[in-house]
């Protein structure tokens, strides 16, 4: 391993000495490549995907970069293949090897992490399809911000500006992977289910469609167990945050903008420029001028909650002036700010609140008002109107004066048409599982199990496995995301078309 081979289109033939620790040699990667020797096994084999269309030109750039310090062959394009399908063929071959006797494939896939490229959307997706297989031993994912509001990478360490795409860069970053810390984070389960219209179809108001990464909305098929005849039900998930309302239509604004003129959106700054742009047009300084009181929360859904596992569901009193709610699971939103704070000791005894940490089991509920509301985040321990923590949280939508309301899950806005008759559109959030993320410093989530954590509570934990779930029609559609099929390794089962 002395030095490395270039092959014609720059990446390692073979283990660069530096790079040696990430590298994972084709015969694991590709099924039918032939069987290679390396001294000895790498001590963090990662496994890249990048989004090539994040980041203006820096994904494109990104991916090249990979491809020459790295085996090409472990750096994916999302754009052309899904993570689903990557990491079945992967798992399988692992299983293969393994049953052959191969001792460098058990340590290479007992060592795997995942880095994932792009928008918090792009990062959502790999971590739907990493839960949803339900692997024996899930990898831990890293993330690199390539996105505009890159919450996810910003709530784990990584920061929220693009990168640099250069080679230095790049060994930098892999050397934050290796020595990053594994952190635990819940995930949360949606479940939308509204009437079928009798004429036309119920999908979301063009020009965006649904959230399309895996981990978010998917209608189920008319054979699956949540469909009922006469609804349309879709299913999905999120792990850092569900929006609705003023908020969600500045950024619906934004993506339709990017989506009709894709040209103008190459950098961060620019993307963040038009994004505050966007809110100043709409008139959220001035809301209660410029937008009805029938779309604040509180006119359009009656909510209701269930505070612990096996609970009561009750409801949930929404101030009439709050415009926008948010349900959070991380500390980080809307590029880095943290709507919930820190509640102090006298409001966390009386309303029995607690810091937001990301593996409680419990989101984090909060109300704004209008943007100047949302201006006090920037303020020393500013912070939205606590609303509650909760387990499940539940949306009622029923006829009203707005014909349709924004939605946004994890940077994902979308245009959802409201009942016109006596029908009902619920929404429901639930506590799923979770996955594994990897941190490094500054972190900005906080873990119950860290006794460091202020207000650390032990009796906060939520192990789903003694939990007494009340039983109704949403318990089959809980189990799983709908990104891919639980993890089999028989080639018969195919989840690739899911993707």
């Amino acid at each position: 391993m002395d030095g490395h081979t270039n092959g014609s289109n720059g990446s390692c033939s073979k283990p660069c000495v530096e790079l040696a620790d990430y590298y994972i040699p084709d015969y694991i990667l590709k099924p039918d490549s032939g069987h290679s020797i390396i001294d000895q096994a790498p001590c963090c084999p990662v496994v890249v995907f990048i989004n090539s269309r994040s980041g203006g030109q820096l994904g494109s750039s990104l991916i090249k970069t990979y491809r020459q310090l790295l085996n090409e062959s472990q750096v994916f394009d999302l754009s052309e293949e899904a993570p689903d399908k990557v990491l079945r063929r992967l798992y399988c071959n692992f299983e293969k090897l393994k049953s052959n006797g191969d001792n460098l494939a058990f340590q290479i896939q007992s060592n795997l992490r995942l880095i994932v490229a792009g928008g918090d959307g792009t990062a959502s997706w790999l971590l739907g399809v990493v839960s949803d297989l339900k692997l024996s031993h899930p990898p831990p994912v890293a993330t690199v911000p390539l996105g505009t509001g890159n919450n996810l990478p910003f709530s784990f360490g990584w920061g929220k500006k693009n990168p640099f795409t250069d080679q230095e860069a790049v060994k930098s970053f892999l050397g934050q992977v290796k020595k990053a810390r594994e952190m635990n984070i819940d995930s949360w389960h949606i479940i939308m289910r509204m009437l079928a219209p009798k004429e036309g179809p119920c999908d979301p108001i063009a020009p965006l469609d649904l959230p399309h990464s895996l981990h978010a909305f998917h209608r189920v098929s008319r054979s699956d167990s949540l469909n009922m005849d006469g609804y349309d039900t879709y299913r999905g998930g999120f792990w850092n945050y569900f929006s609705m309302g003023m908020d969600a239509q500045v950024s619906y604004e934004f993506h339709s903008e990017r989506k009709r003129n894709p040209e103008k959106f190459k950098n961060q700054l620019t993307n963040q420029s038009t994004y505050a742009k966007l809110g100043l047009k709409q008139g959220w300084f001035a809301a209660s001028l410029t937008h009805p009181s029938s779309r604040n929360i509180a006119q359009l859904a009656k909510v209701r909650i269930m505070k612990r596992p096996g609970g009561q569901w009750e409801d949930l009193k929404i101030p009439r002036s709050i415009r926008s709610i948010v349900c959070l699971n991380l500390p980080s939103f809307s590029g880095g700010l943290n709507p919930w704070g820190t509640p102090g000791t006298r409001k966390a005894q009386d309303r029995d609140l607690t810091a937001p940490f990301v593996d409680d089991g419990l989101i984090e509920v909060v109300g704004f008002r209008d943007a100047w509301h949302g201006l006090v985040l920037l303020a020393p321990n500013g912070h939205g109107t606590r609303l509650a923590q909760a387990h499940r949280i539940r949306f009622e939508f029923h006829k009203g004066a707005a014909e349709h309301t924004f939605m946004r899950i994890d940077g994902e806005p979308w245009k959802q048409p409201l009942p016109k008759d006596d029908d009902t559109v619920v929404v429901e959030i639930s506590h799923l599982r979770q996955v594994t993320m990897l941190a490094c410093d500054p972190c900005k989530s906080e873990s119950v199990n860290d006794p460091s954590s202020p207000m650390c509570r032990s009796n906060h934990e939520d192990d789903d496995r003694n939990s007494l779930e009340d039983e109704d029609e949403w318990e089959e559609g809980r189990k799983k995301f709908g990104a891919a099929d639980t993890f089999k390794f028989p080639d018969e089962v195919d989840i690739a078309h899911l993707s």
